[in-house]
């Protein structure tokens, strides 16, 4: 049996694996690189924005943690104004009076406005309260963004507009994956990894060198 040692290495591989392949598909199935796909996710938030209008994030679990982290995220540091409708209350209430596979699609008809994204983030892509709230943004005539994971050819990843997708089947992978997808979204358009970066650790490293000269 593997060491304990090796089987840490072998696992932090398999997810650095993960990210790296993971795809990028247009409504149509059309395959896209995954720096285009970032750089169409931006493209349409800032459009959305710009527009008056939003993204609204979901998913269940690890997910609607996501989806609450992104939202903020996207909003405070990449300037593209966004909402994650995962409220407890709200949800708990929806659940108690309309059944849980409700609890977005309803959510979507109070908040929504043609012309919104929603982004919905699901490990298996067959979550029946994501698909339900992906046919009700169709319906207000939202765009959708969706990542998932597990088979390849999961609903979810089959209804989007443009649609992320991890090739694992270990929630930990898929949802650690799409974790870093998202960030790296974000810190890319505020300029990672030039001399305009504009995230919170380059800012600090040039004002302290600015105070050392």
């Amino acid at each position: 049996m593997s060491s304990l040692a090796d089987r840490t290495a072998d696992y932090l591989e398999t997810l650095a694996r993960l990210i790296r392949e993971a795809s990028v598909t247009d409504h149509a199935g059309q395959p896209k690189t995954l720096g285009d796909g970032f750089a169409e996710f931006l493209a349409r938030g800032r459009a959305v924005h710009d527009a008056g209008n939003k993204l609204i994030f979901i998913g269940n679990g690890a997910s609607a943690s996501m989806a609450s982290h992104y939202a903020l995220d996207l909003t405070k540091n990449g300037g593209i104004r966004s909402l994650a409708i995962t409220d407890p209350a709200m949800l708990t209430a929806l659940i108690n009076d309309l059944g849980g596979d409700a609890i977005f699609a309803e959510q979507i008809g109070f908040y929504a406005q043609p012309g919104d994204i929603l982004v919905a983030i699901s490990s298996s892509g067959s979550s029946p309260n994501i698909l339900k709230a992906v046919e009700r943004a169709r319906a207000a005539e939202c765009s959708v963004i969706t990542f998932s994971g597990f088979a390849p050819d999961n609903p979810l990843r089959l209804s989007g507009d443009l649609n992320f997708h991890v090739a694992g089947d270990e929630y930990g992978f898929v949802e650690t994956a799409h974790a870093t997808l998202i960030h790296a979204i974000i810190d890319l358009s505020l300029g990672w990894g030039t001399a305009e970066d504009r995230n919170p650790g380059a800012l600090k490293r040039r004002r302290t060198a600015d105070a050392a000269e």
